[in-house]
């Protein structure tokens, strides 16, 4: 992991040990990973961008105040009670966003639709 990435969790620091889990049980599924480090997100791409992790801006009601925001591209709509948000924004692909406060969250489930996105960004 490099600086840049640390650096983007310094107004939130309890999630970085978090997004570590994250980040090295993504490579270890999903080789060739590279990390774009933005102002609001980053961005992990193998062809394409197929993930991207980002922090709260905004309080958003029903939703803890420190978490991670994961989110995927698939081709179809995944339907799970873990999914707190998911759009269309072009036909064919949906976005996918997850809640993730703690490293159990990072189950085979998680980790599967994960790996799942970066096979459908490999396809594109």
């Amino acid at each position: 992991m490099w600086d840049d990435e640390r650096m983007f969790f310094d107004r939130m620091p309890r999630m970085l040990a978090l997004y570590e889990a994250l980040r090295t049980a993504v490579d270890e599924r999903c080789p060739g990973v590279e990390a774009r480090v933005g102002k609001t997100q980053i961005s992990l791409y193998c062809r394409h961008m197929f993930a991207a992790v980002s922090l709260p801006w905004r309080r958003v009601k029903g939703w803890p105040e420190e978490y991670l925001l994961l989110t995927f591209g698939l081709s179809y709509r995944k339907d799970s009670s873990r999914i707190a948000v998911a759009t269309e924004p072009y036909p064919g692909r949906w976005t996918h966003h997850v809640l993730l406060t703690e490293p159990s969250q990072l189950d085979e489930e998680l980790l599967g639709w994960v790996e799942e996105a970066y096979t459908f960004a490999l396809t594109k």
